[in-house]
């Protein structure tokens, strides 16, 4: 039995100077850091002090219900409280924040200690004073991807504590946002 030729129209292909390469580490690091990405703290507490660590991978999953999620990787230092948290704050970074992106993206170093300022939910989570906003949300999966982990999260509640422009990071460094005076809103 023959198959019938499907009619689909040729594909225009763009003439291209450059060639396809395989995704490795260097060419997955490059391409990511032309990705401008937003940049949050998230901290957790699982019983034995706090843990925080600088993240670019939230993501908004899921309206209802309210689902966000991140990625760790699982040599990160922050790991074992996250592996273990119950909940975790997401402390959303104002354009001003470079020093508390870079702090909390330092490895070997007391991220609650001097100079940085936080405090406690009453339900417990550790919480950066000098946040313009949070988000508290209780994790309901972990998922082991590659050599980190994918963590779900409920939404439970947010605090506006000012509005601010965000945080970003691109090629390598913290950046802000320039608003594009002629785009419009949808």
């Amino acid at each position: 039995m023959s198959v019938p030729a499907l009619n689909r129209p040729a594909l225009s292909v763009v003439p291209d100077r450059t060639e396809e390469r395989i995704v490795d580490a260097d060419v997955y690091r490059s391409v990511f850091r032309r990705h401008a990405a937003g940049v949050v703290v998230i901290t957790a507490d699982a019983g034995h002090g706090p843990a925080g660590f600088t993240a670019t991978s939230l993501v908004s999953v899921s309206l209802l219900p309210p689902l966000v999620s991140f990625a760790i990787a699982t040599t990160a230092s922050s790991w074992p409280t996250v592996s273990t948290a119950g909940s975790v704050v997401i402390n959303f970074l104002s354009a001003e924040q470079h020093a508390i992106a870079g702090w909390f993206a330092t490895s070997g170093i007391d991220r609650f200690g001097e100079p940085t300022r936080w405090s406690r939910l009453h339900t417990g989570e550790p919480v950066l004073d000098e946040a313009p906003s949070y988000l508290r949300a209780q994790v309901e999966h972990r998922f082991a991807v590659g050599d980190h982990c994918l963590v779900v999260a409920r939404l439970a509640t947010h605090t506006e504590r000012r509005e601010h422009e965000p945080l970003l990071y691109h090629d390598g460094r913290y950046v802000t946002a320039t608003p594009n005076p002629k785009a419009h809103h949808a």
